[in-house]
């Protein structure tokens, strides 16, 4: 949609507003909230030329009129907002922002809002602004887009909850394409509630905190990548599964889990997608990119190597077909749907493990990677699954989430524009140098444009994982990290057993999930390289800006863990691959609070399935529900899921029909597969009906900036441009963090011990000990880590310590 900057308007309202904003607000009443609805009374300033409790609104480059008509829906008056030409930006007749015209409301409580209409252009939208007790009037949210319509046509749409500090709002239509949109007898109108009091149906602690269950049946594949496809079934890919002895036979696996009936079905897979790129197309077929072409080498020649093999699965008949290669090797790579269907990669490693400088871009309409030179470059180096979220304007926001060690140069996070092919920094992002595997979630909805990142650590350093959250908002014109509140604590064992973390400990490996009630679930994660699982989760409010523990996973899940949202409203959590190389083959489930709070709303109808930009589809509903969002699947490796996102619907209400608003914007919502939920004022969910946005075409004008805001467009950090072409970036082949001299390739004896271990022969096996490492050879004659003092080689045998050293290795530990 437009831009919404600060508004001008006439001197005498303005002056007006700046007066009657020390008023105190009054309480809403059931009753029209909207001042002065039908533009019938004339403003009292005699400099006015708008009606009263009216203002002219806007921004951009276009020329347009504010008039009142005489050419009403009913009375004497109309409001018309015409644009005679366009470049950007919008305007609107706006309630004027003060206190005695702007609608008082309540927080947690919703409005529905109507109008009448007609329009010459299909580019109008109803639009909010809130005040916020604190940071003053702000752009909320656009709720509906109108159709054009020659006569009189009531449009009504029900606003999402008033949200934390909020006490007035205002609202219009916007237009942004040229013509006209002539508007008349507004209403606003309080929500009665309609549902009594959630009423607990599970224990106190489940009503509370929800509840984990392993599931009786096991992964039969170690799988890392997890993807929910538009059937509902979940693809789980292993490739070789971090195993060398599976990559030396040819063994590459990948199943797929039912949830319907707890099943796994064993797909056979052409190549090792241990640690590919994958994303959800349009069609809903899964496009996965690169993966291992080699572990590294024992004796350090090389690090692990990513091929240029990408393919594409398919849900119906559940197998893979080749595309055509990549440009590059990508073993890591970032992957993002666009808003045309279109897919960008960044990062990882190349054919000979060092870091690729290539961005890949997939052609969704040729449905093939385009060849480098119709590819825009920076050559910049990324890192390896570094965290690439659409904004709403097309740009990409790298949140500063990655794997392996230190983050990029500069301060961590960046807006990458694609068109204008050049990075700006980003500044806030706490620890830059210690995010590694943290996760990165757009906050519900998608509409707000906030960011959260959350926890963190670093493989090559090893200290302690940290606590640390941040929050960035991409509407303000100049965006910055700001520090949100400290990550819960868990339980974590250091070797003595459970006990409770202490001071800045925290955790890396974490997943962050978007659950239909518009928290996030933050689960799992690891204190250290491979190590010491973290047993804590804990829901996020976006709107409170707060964590509240709950029920803990009771299954270690660390590195190569995955945790996702299922169709049904629960969460799937698999996973864990230590250092020591084995693997946790059980299946946690989790049933969040709002499963235990009553009833669930059933979608009885979703008259449509096939979805367009700008429409309003309608659903049947068996009682009342409070919101609908539409919520991308998961494709999530490693604590990453760029693409995940929240969607609003806001609402137009008729008993048990409900009209649901689909944005125009499609990077807001990217072309594909969607979990469509109903959400009842409780917080209950429905189970999801599966819903098709379609692509670009859908547009009503062919102008697609129309359709985008331009929010962060005075950006101030060190902006880059293409750098000098070269073929890669140097990367150490112990950029996994873990020394092979020792053990097997799938075996990570980290390269920095975490701090509590004291740098003595006994301390270090004592912890290997303690991991279960089992007996690891020494690669070649070196011996960095001091564990094979004897030079038998075998790391920490019994000859590798004196009988005193052996007995007192466990007080070696800090």
């Amino acid at each position: 949609m437009t831009p919404h900057r600060r508004r001008t308007a006439l001197v005498g309202v303005g002056a007006l507003t700046a007066g009657l904003l020390l008023t105190s607000p009054q309480p809403a009443v059931a009753a029209n909230l909207v001042t002065n609805p039908g533009f019938e009374t004339v403003d009292p300033g005699a400099a006015a030329d708008m009606p009263y409790c009216w203002e002219k609104s806007g921004w951009g480059d276009n020329d347009f009129t504010f008039e009142t008509t005489s050419d009403a829906h009913s009375g004497a008056q109309a409001m018309k907002v015409t644009l005679t030409r366009r470049a950007d930006g919008d305007r609107k007749a706006l309630i004027t922002e003060s206190a005695q015209c702007a609608p008082v409301v309540s927080e947690g409580k919703q409005y529905d809002l109507s109008l009448w209409y007609k329009s010459t252009t299909p580019d109008t939208s109803v639009t909010l602004f809130r005040h916020d007790t604190t940071a003053g009037w702000q752009y909320w949210t656009d709720l509906k887009t109108l159709d054009m319509a020659a006569s009189w046509t009531q449009a009504a749409v029900r606003t999402p909850e008033v949200p934390a500090g909020t006490d007035r709002i205002t609202w219009g239509v916007s237009v942004y394409g040229t013509g006209s949109a002539t508007t008349d007898d507004y209403a606003m109108e309080q929500v009665p509630d309609t549902l009594p009091p959630a009423r607990c149906t599970g224990t106190q602690a489940q009503c509370a905190d929800g509840s984990w269950e392993v599931l009786p049946t096991q992964n039969p594949v170690r799988s890392m990548h997890s993807v929910v496809l538009n059937n509902g079934k979940v693809l789980l890919i292993a490739g070789s599964g971090n195993s060398e002895e599976n990559f030396a036979a040819g063994t590459f696996t990948s199943a797929v889990y039912d949830p319907a009936n707890g099943s796994y079905k064993v797909i056979p897979t052409p190549k090792d997608m241990f640690c590919a790129g994958h994303v959800q197309l349009q069609d809903g077929r899964v496009l996965v990119m690169s993966g291992n072409a080699a572990y590294p080498a024992a004796d350090g020649s090389h690090g692990y190597e990513g091929y240029r093999d990408s393919y594409v699965f398919d849900p119906a008949t559940e197998t893979y077909s080749k595309t055509n290669d990549l440009n590059d090797g990508h073993w890591y790579p970032s992957a993002t749907e666009l808003g045309n269907g279109d897919v960008i990669s960044f990062g990882g490693l190349r054919e000979d493990s060092t870091g690729s400088v290539t961005a890949e871009y997939w052609s969704d309409a040729e449905q093939q990677w385009l060849p480098l030179w119709k590819v825009n470059q920076t050559w910049s180096y990324w890192g390896l699954y570094p965290s690439m979220i659409l904004m709403q304007d097309g740009r990409l926001f790298y949140t500063g989430s990655h794997v392996f060690g230190n983050n990029i140069p500069g301060t961590g996070s960046a807006i990458y524009d694609y068109d204008a092919n050049t990075v700006t920094q980003v500044p806030g992002l706490q620890n830059k140098d210690e995010r590694d595997q943290s996760a990165s979630v757009l906050l519900p909805p998608a509409q707000d444009q906030r960011v959260l990142t959350i926890g963190g650590g670093n493989i090559d350093s090893n200290p302690d994982a940290n606590r640390l959250t941040d929050v960035i908002d991409l509407k303000e014109a100049d965006p910055a990290y700001v520090a949100g509140p400290p990550l819960p604590q868990g339980t974590v064992d250091l070797g003595d057993g459970p006990q409770p973390e202490t001071g800045d400990q925290g955790k890396m490996y974490v997943s962050a999930v978007l659950l239909p009630d518009g928290s996030v679930l933050e689960t799992g994660g690891a204190l250290h390289n491979r190590a010491d699982p973290v047993y804590e989760s804990s829901l996020y409010d976006p709107r409170t800006g707060t964590f509240d523990p709950v029920a803990a996973d009771p299954e270690a899940r660390g590195y190569h863990s995955s945790a996702f949202l299922l169709p049904d409203g629960r969460v799937m959590s698999t996973g864990d691959n230590p250092g020591n190389g084995s693997w946790n083959h059980n299946v946690s489930i989790y049933t969040p609070p709002y499963l235990y709070r009553g009833t669930r709303p059933t979608i009885t109808s979703v008259i449509d399935t096939e979805w367009t930009y700008g429409d309003t589809q309608r659903i049947t509903v068996d009682r009342p529900i409070a919101k609908a969002e539409l919520i991308r699947p998961a494709a999530v490796t490693h604590s990453s899921d760029p693409n995940q996102r929240f969607v609003d619907l806001p609402l137009s209400v008729d008993g048990n029909n409900v009209d649901l608003n689909v944005t125009s914007n499609p990077n807001l919502a990217p072309p594909g597969w969607y979990m469509l939920f109903a959400v009842d004022a409780n917080g209950v969910p429905s189970v999801a009906k599966w819903v098709h946005l379609q692509g670009p075409a859908a547009l009503s004008t062919s102008d697609a900036s129309a359709h985008v805001h331009s929010f962060a467009d005075a950006l101030t950090g060190k902006v880059s441009g293409p750098g000098r072409k070269r073929a890669a970036q140097p990367v150490s082949t112990t950029v996994s963090g873990c020394d092979r001299h020792y053990g097997s390739a799938n075996v990570c004896v980290p390269t920095v011990f975490p701090p509590q271990v004291k740098k003595t022969t006994a301390a270090r096996c004592g912890w290997l000990r303690q991991n279960d490492y089992g007996r690891l050879k020494v690669n070649g004659g070196d011996d960095p880590l001091r564990l094979d003092r004897n030079r038998d080689g075998i790391a920490c045998g019994k000859g590798d310590m004196t009988r005193r050293q052996a007995a007192n290795h466990r007080g070696d530990r800090a």
